[in-house]
């Protein structure tokens, strides 16, 4: 054990911090997680938080703190740690991060923070984002989360959409003292917290945990609103008086492969299939009516190789899909998902089948998916993105049996907010045009950012939209100048 009175900020030698062992998340055995929608990664306790942050070392100039997409003061709330303050760490996180239980689950540490930590040059990163949940846990337990005194601006914002960049928005500007409410399509809060990511990587508790501590801060929330349809933007600025409006309503349109095929019964985009398990609540049948075609005891694929493909085939597993296949059109080094979940999913006993690419569903005579004929590849030169470009091996073809199947090969931009604002310029794949410093748009007191924006990206990303948008509308608000 620790002694907390010994594990001050720079008590331990820089030569001692870097023989610690990076310190292993306890998580769920295989066998057992994949049968169940329990939370794999079961969460540092003190000890482990405590021996994790002594690694650090303290760099004069941290890159992590540089790499953070967000600006978390990285090397700030790492000393509190040390020092035994956990809700001040968890303050500290919050200054820069208003979802800091969400980023320390779903964060891509790895392209950012971790990745560019001394100490993966010649070992293990340290566990920012292991350290970063810890504390966003701790303060929940005890029931103590930071909340800033704010003097009222008089101004009112509106956000379209309650996704991270959404939510980003919402609380840094709740924090300057403006009125905030959020406009969600859905019937449940988070976006694509919530329809996207499923209950053993983000459980729908700690989003909810996660905005009622925004609505403590006086931030209000609608949901079952269409902004488009039930309310146009122009409405919400010229009659309900918002002084500005920021959109960020994801990119949720699914993208298909346009093979034979896809119309059968049991072919889903990847969008339908974990919108149908996570906001209609599939992963609790019988409790609730199971909304989606019979998997126990059947084959299943999805095709894919990025963090949704991996959620929509573990997620299949857990409903007792006899196979679960990833089909995958590149080889692993390729793939975008993140190494933890490419070896959660190996470990719960994923089938991956790289450098295989479909090229027509079959159907079992009745208008059902019976299988999927498929092609093998081999890698050529690099494409446009800088990985290398699959090519069709003439002569490999085969078939696979399959009862399901999900496309995960991207979305796109929904145009309904596109189509009724006038003057609101959109690029040729129907993404609003943005700045990207300031996300102000070609409308006068109209910003927008996240995937709506970029396309489809990371959890991360979208928040760091929401953070420089509200920067910009803060000064939009108090300066009056576009």
């Amino acid at each position: 054990m620790i002694d907390r009175a010994d594990s001050a900020p720079n008590s331990l030698p820089r030569r001692e911090r870097m023989k610690i062992p990076r310190q292993q998340m306890p998580e769920q055995p295989p066998a057992a997680r994949a049968t169940n929608f329990t939370e794999v990664n079961l969460g540092y306790g003190p000890e482990l938080a405590a021996r994790e942050a002594l690694r650090c070392l303290d760099c004069q100039k941290p890159a992590c703190m540089r790499e953070c997409p967000i600006g978390v003061k990285i090397r700030d709330f790492i000393d509190l740690i040390i020092a035994g303050d956990y809700l001040g760490a968890a303050a500290k996180i919050r200054e820069d991060n208003v979802l800091p239980a969400i980023t320390g689950r779903v964060c891509p540490q790895e392209d950012y923070c971790e990745g560019s930590c001394v100490l993966a040059k010649k070992g293990e990163s340290l566990g920012i984002g292991y350290l970063e949940r810890f504390v966003a846990d701790y303060e929940h337990r005890m029931g103590v989360v930071h909340m800033p005194a704010t003097v009222p601006t008089g101004k009112k914002v509106a956000v379209v959409g309650s996704g991270p960049s959404g939510l980003t928005v919402a609380g840094d500007l709740a924090q300057k003292g403006h009125a905030i409410r959020v406009f969600e399509a859905l019937h449940e809060l988070g976006g694509v917290l919530s329809y996207g990511i499923p209950e053993f990587r983000l459980p729908k508790e700690i989003i909810k945990q996660q905005i009622d501590y925004m609505r403590a801060t006086g931030i209000e929330f609608e949901t079952n609103v269409v902004v488009g349809k039930t309310v146009t933007i122009e409405e919400l600025m010229k009659e309900e008086g918002f002084d500005a409006v920021y959109i960020a309503t994801g990119a949720g349109a699914p993208l298909f492969m346009n093979i034979p095929g896809e119309q059968l019964n049991g072919v889903y985009s990847a969008n339908e299939f974990l919108t149908r398990i996570n906001l209609m609540k599939a992963y609790k049948f019988p409790e609730y009516d199971q909304p989606i075609v019979e998997i126990r005891g059947k084959d299943v694929a999805v095709i894919g190789g990025g963090n949704t493909a991996l959620d929509a085939i573990r997620t299949a597993l857990r409903l007792g899909a006899r196979n679960a296949y990833v089909l995958y059109r590149r080889s692993e080094a390729e793939m975008p998902a993140r190494a933890e979940e490419i070896r959660h999913a190996r470990q719960e006993g994923i089938d991956f089948r790289f450098l295989t690419n479909p090229t027509e569903f079959l159907s079992n005579g009745d208008g059902w998916l019976g299988g999927v004929r498929c092609v093998r590849m081999q890698l050529g030169e690099p494409d446009a993105s800088g990985r290398s470009r699959p090519v069709p091996i003439e002569g490999t073809e085969f078939d696979l049996p399959l009862s399901v199947a999900v496309i995960s090969v991207g979305t796109s931009a929904n145009p309904v907010i596109q189509r009724t604002t006038p003057g609101l310029a959109t690029d040729k794949r129907g993404y609003i045009q943005a700045d990207p410093e300031t996300q102000r748009t070609s409308r006068t007191g109209v910003f927008a950012g996240g995937d709506i924006v970029t396309g489809g990206a990371t959890v991360i990303l979208a928040m760091s939209a929401g953070r420089r948008a509200a920067k910009s509308i803060h000064e939009y608000l108090t300066t009056g100048v576009w």
